[in-house]
């Protein structure tokens, strides 16, 4: 799944980034309304992570899964 899938379906998406990413609140997920800069941005300032880090973990959490396909 690319990003473009995600950001479509934000409503039934950001219930998967939510258990993910638990300190994200449904404020932040409304804000971050499927754009992936402001998820990655809110999840820098949240975390205290690096933007590479944060990069990675969103790469790997949005890309398809070897067991059972696409995370949504």
């Amino acid at each position: 799944m690319n990003w473009d899938t995600a950001k479509a379906n934000w409503t039934l998406f950001k219930g998967n980034v939510k258990l993910q990413w638990g300190n994200l609140t449904h404020d932040h997920l409304s804000k971050i309304a499927g754009r992936r800069d402001r998820l990655t941005g809110k999840m820098q300032k949240t975390y205290g992570a690096t933007k590479q880090v944060i990069n990675e973990q969103v790469k790997e959490f949005v890309g398809p899964r070897k067991d059972h396909g696409p995370r949504i």
